[in-house]
């Protein structure tokens, strides 16, 4: 059986005759119905029936495309790779082109993806996948503004998943933990605050700073970072000005300084308990849950904070996604501008 190549309203397309509705399109979701029997199929389809040998060519004019040909007039290796793995996994999946999937399913994406045993003619969508390479620039400002999952395939031609959303930060912090004096001593020094006679709430019940004498001393005074001491100067709570460290900050780590002081501002005002993340890897660890240091369990979420107008290499989305799993935490991208705080959680997808 061969295939026509032509131009169709969304792009090339081969269309199949014979018995190509019931045998492709009925049977296994493959390609958009037109009049009679015959399917139109996108040219990753019409690869993969190659690749499959149910279609034996596509015929471009007098020219005959094996899959090799044809992957190589259309470039949609990447496309390819990641259709083929989904039909292997059991799922029936269309390119996103309009009349091949639901509704406005395939808008902002490159693969629409079905639930096991459901098909294109069924209503129903599992995954909506953007389709990138391992090199490809990924703009945070576009997966905020439609957080679809990601399929990235590696130079190997190996494609991973990941799902994202957008998850806003939540807390159940006791909010009479903050009631505690104002006015507290302290000092800059270097790239952090010290306050030399807190009141106990402050680090036991609200989780400011750590002890000077050790995460085990009963009291004392208080190590502060920056941002933590820039929260508490504007809330009175530390004898300091606030401008001062915010000056400290920016002397510090520049205009990162702000974005990470307005995340942690942000978090704390949802109710979570935002600490350092250096040992993850990122800027902030969270607490969705904290009662007391007594009683702390672990953070829920690692917290990264990037500019809207930045692009992440997908590999650094791997790395970080990789290491919140391997330690039970969920991965949150803080996404600023000027004004604002967007939130962006991302993890692994196994279809």
């Amino acid at each position: 059986m061969d295939g026509r190549l032509r131009d169709g309203p969304e792009g090339l397309e081969v269309v199949v005759g014979g018995d190509a509705r019931q045998r492709f399109y009925d049977s296994g979701g493959y390609g958009r119905p037109l009049d009679g029997n015959e399917v139109a199929l996108a040219p990753v389809e019409a690869a993969h029936l190659l690749f499959r040998g149910d279609l034996d060519a596509v015929r471009d004019g007098d020219d005959r495309l094996d899959l090799r040909a044809l992957l190589g007039l259309t470039g949609g290796l990447s496309a390819f790779v990641v259709h083929r793995d989904l039909r292997d996994r059991g799922f029936y999946c269309s390119p996103a082109r309009a009349g091949w999937t639901p509704g406005d399913a395939h808008e902002g994406c490159d693969v629409v993806v079905y639930p096991r045993g459901e098909g294109p003619g069924d209503g129903m969508v599992a995954y909506r996948l953007r389709v990138v390479g391992e090199r490809d620039a990924l703009s945070v400002a576009d997966l905020v503004a439609d957080p679809t999952a990601l399929a990235v395939v590696d130079e190997e031609g190996e494609p991973t998943y990941f799902n994202c959303e957008l998850e806003g930060p939540g807390g159940e912090t006791d909010r009479t933990a903050l009631e505690f004096p104002t006015g507290a001593t302290a000092d800059l020094l270097a790239d952090r605050a010290v306050a030399w006679d807190p009141p106990a709430a402050l680090y036991e019940r609200a989780f400011f700073g750590q002890r000077l004498a050790g995460r085990n001393a009963d009291g004392g005074p208080l190590q502060l970072s920056l941002v933590e001491a820039a929260h508490l100067a504007s809330e009175g709570a530390i004898a300091l000005e606030a401008g001062a460290v915010d000056e400290r900050g920016h002397a510090v780590e520049g205009e990162r300084f702000g974005r990470r002081l307005r995340v942690y501002r942000a978090m704390r005002a949802a109710g979570a308990v935002p600490k350092s993340g250096f040992k993850f890897g990122a800027d902030f660890r969270a607490y969705d849950s904290f009662r007391s240091v007594d009683e702390m369990g672990h953070s829920e979420r690692l917290v990264r904070v990037v500019s809207r107008s930045a692009r992440l290499q997908p590999r650094e989305l791997s790395l970080d996604v990789r290491l919140a799993g391997g330690v039970r935490k969920r991965m949150v991208f803080a996404v600023t501008d000027p004004d604002s705080v967007e939130w962006l959680a991302a993890r692994r997808l196994t279809p």
